[in-house]
């Protein structure tokens, strides 16, 4: 992985939460994937099992519920790459509807690994939330 090629994927991650289109957001990750919303959490194995968390459509103990449409906002960008390792920052931004106050801010640093063909393959979350 290199700098622009991890900002690309990063930008496509932010857009595919945005649409929640099935297809987008199982590009983004390998069929074995293990993903943890949090560092502790037991993953999320496989693609099909991230699209449907992300979807809302899981019955796992750690899921994502969807966003109203307009009320997120992210960005990230990578801040250590080695070999298939990335480090990325960023922070992601609720609203209370579209074009409302700010809900929260939360800060984010994702660690990932990525195969021979840009999909991630493991992902980890670390969160905290701003203070108001």
């Amino acid at each position: 992985m290199d700098h622009g090629t991890t900002k690309e994927w990063l930008d496509r991650y932010v857009a595919a939460w945005i649409s929640y289109d099935p297809k987008a957001i199982g590009d983004l990750f390998t069929d074995d994937v293990s993903y943890r919303y949090h560092p502790s959490d037991e993953p999320t194995i496989g693609r099909d099992a991230v699209v449907a968390s992300w979807l809302g459509e899981s019955t796992a103990q750690e899921v994502s519920s969807r966003d109203a449409p307009g009320t997120y906002e992210a960005a990230y960008a990578p801040v250590a790459i080695e070999d298939d390792v990335v480090v990325a920052i960023g922070t992601s931004t609720y609203y209370t509807a579209p074009g409302g106050p700010v809900d929260a801010i939360y800060d984010n640093c994702f660690l990932m690994r990525f195969d021979a063909s840009g999909r991630c393959s493991d992902f980890t979350e670390y969160y905290v939330k701003r203070p108001s």
